[in-house]
C-alpha cells in the first residue's frame, strides 16, 4: 500500500520515482519523438488503446512527472501542464463548451481571464455572464440557462485579494448541473486545496508560486475527478458521445474518471498544442519542491505589510483577508487558515498620479507585470495591465482605479517594510 505522504513531502517527493540507477532529481527529456519498435505499437497510442510517449505535444515524462506531482498536491486524479495559465484557463473551459454554449464566472478575476473569457471566447461562439460574488443566491441563479456549462472563480482574486466562497459556488454549481472551475494561483494547494470544498476542475498560472523564482511561464489543469459527466450526457456531448476524430471512441465509457483529462490531453493539446517545454517543466518542479517553504513567508511578511498599510493615515483602504476587521477575514479562516498568499491591494488617498509617484520612490521594490514570485513587485492595474479600461469598466471587473497591487517577497521584512515607508515619505 503506498504511503500517504503530506503536501511538504509531496513538493519533495511526488511525481518522479526513480528505478535503480536512474536519476535522483527529475531529468529533462528534451526530445520531441520517442522511438517504438513496430507500426502496431505506434498506431495504438494514436488510437488511445495503449499508453506511452510518442510526441512530446501530446506527453513527455518531464512534464508528465511535474503534472502528477501537482494532481497530488491538490487532492486530484490527473493534470495537464500547459504553456501559461491563460492556455489553462481556456483549455479549463473550452474542454465542455462550444459555441452556442454559455458559462458564468466572478467578475473579480484577472484582467487577462476577463478578457478571454468575454472578448476571445466571444468570438468561437461561447457566451459569459459575470457575476458580482457579493449577489445573493436568488440574483445569481437567474444568470443560469439551460445551455450552461460551468462557473468559473478565483480562490484569491488578481489583483483584488478577494476571497472566493468556494463551497457556497460549488453548491450553486451543482444544482444546475455545471462542475465548478477554480483557479488556486494565488492560494496554491499549500493554502487551500479546492476539491476539498466542492470544486471539480482546478487550474494554475504555475508562473506564480509554484515556480517562484519568475524564470518560467507556464500553466495547469487539474481534475478531480468527482463530476459526474454521465449524469448530466446531453449537457456534455464532447464527453458523453463519440468523438469522430477517434473512430468513435467516447471518453466517459473510453476512460471512466479520467475522460475529462484524456480529453483535454489527446483533443485539446493535440488540435492547439500550447504545451508546457520540458525544460519549463523541469524548472518549475524545481520550484514547487521548496513551495511549502516559501508560502508561509510570503504570507508572513504580507501580514506585516498589510497592519503597516492599514495604520498610515496616508493610506485610504487595504484588502488583505488575513486583517481581522477585513470584509473576507470570515473566508480567509474557513478555507485559508493557515494564510492566504502574499498579496495586498491598497489604495493611497489622492489622485492615480499620487499611486504613480509612490511607486516610482520605491527602490527594492520593482515595478514589473509579473506577480507572487521571490522578489517584492508591486504593479498599479489601471496603469499598467487594465489600463485599456475606462474607470467604470475597471469597477465592473472588481478593480478600484486607485488599487496598488504589492506582492509581497520573502526578504527580510524590515527592508520591505524600510522601503515601503520611504517610499511614502517621499511623495
Amino acid at each position: 500500500m503506498e504511503q500517504k505522504l503530506k503536501r511538504e513531502s509531496l513538493c519533495v517527493q511526488a511525481g518522479w520515482t526513480p528505478k535503480k540507477g536512474e536519476p535522483r532529481v527529475l531529468p529533462i527529456y528534451q526530445s520531441t519523438t520517442f522511438k517504438y519498435d513496430n507500426s502496431e505499437q505506434m498506431a495504438r497510442l494514436f488510437d488511445l488503446e495503449d499508453t506511452g510517449y510518442f510526441y512530446t505535444r501530446l506527453q513527455n515524462p518531464t512534464n508528465d512527472a511535474v503534472a502528477d506531482k501537482i494532481a497530488r498536491l491538490e487532492g486530484g486524479i490527473g493534470a495537464m501542464l500547459t504553456s501559461s495559465g491563460q492556455a489553462a484557463n481556456f483549455y479549463a473551459v473550452f474542454n465542455i463548451c462550444q459555441a452556442g454554449d454559455h458559462f458564468i464566472t466572478s467578475n473579480t478575476i484577472y484582467g487577462g481571464t476577463f478578457n478571454l473569457f468575454g472578448v476571445t471566447l466571444k468570438k468561437l461562439g461561447i457566451e459569459c455572464s459575470f457575476v458580482d460574488p457579493d449577489w445573493d443566491d436568488e440574483r445569481i441563479e437567474a444568470e443560469f440557462r439551460p445551455n450552461t456549462k460551468c462557473f468559473f472563480g478565483e480562490t484569491i482574486s488578481n489583483p483584488g485579494g478577494n476571497v472566493f466562497d468556494i463551497e457556497r459556488f460549488a453548491r450553486l454549481a451543482h444544482t444546475h448541473g455545471v462542475p465548478l472551475i477554480i483557479d488556486n494561483t494565488f492560494a496554491t494547494p499549500i493554502n487551500c486545496r479546492p476539491f476539498e470544498w466542492g470544486a471539480d476542475i482546478v487550474t494554475h498560472s504555475t508562473t506564480k508560486y509554484m515556480d517562484g523564482h519568475a524564470v518560467s511561464v507556464g500553466g495547469a489543469v487539474v481534475d478531480s475527478g468527482n463530476f459526474d459527466w454521465e449524469a448530466q450526457a446531453d449537457k456534455f456531448p464532447g464527453l458523453c458521445q463519440p468523438d469522430e476524430s477517434y473512430h468513435g471512441l467516447t471518453y466517459t465509457k473510453a476512460f471512466g474518471k479520467m475522460a475529462y483529462m484524456v480529453k483535454a490531453t489527446a483533443q485539446l493539446m493535440r488540435d492547439l498544442g500550447s504545451i508546457q517545454s520540458p525544460q519549463n517543466a523541469f524548472l518549475l518542479n524545481l520550484g514547487l519542491e521548496t513551495l511549502h517553504l516559501r508560502m508561509p513567508q510570503h504570507c508572513k511578511n504580507a501580514q506585516a505589510v498589510a497592519e503597516f498599510l492599514e495604520q498610515d493615515e496616508r493610506v485610504a483602504w487595504v484588502n488583505y483577508c488575513g486583517l481581522k476587521n477585513n470584509k473576507y477575514y470570515e473566508l480567509g479562516q474557513k478555507y485559508l487558515p493557515g494564510g492566504s498568499c502574499g498579496v495586498v491591494a491598497f489604495g493611497l488617498k489622492g489622485t492615480r498620479e499620487d499611486a504613480i509617484r509612490f511607486m516610482d520612490h520605491l527602490k527594492m521594490v520593482g515595478i514589473v507585470t509579473h506577480v507572487a514570485d521571490a522578489r517584492t513587485c508591486v504593479l498599479h492595474p489601471a496603469s499598467h495591465t487594465h489600463r485599456q479600461l475606462s474607470d467604470e469598466q475597471l469597477r465592473e471587473a472588481g478593480v478600484a482605479p486607485d488599487l496598488i497591487r504589492l506582492s509581497v517577497g520573502i526578504e527580510h521584512i524590515d527592508d520591505i517594510l524600510s522601503d515601503i515607508r520611504q517610499a511614502l515619505n517621499s511623495m
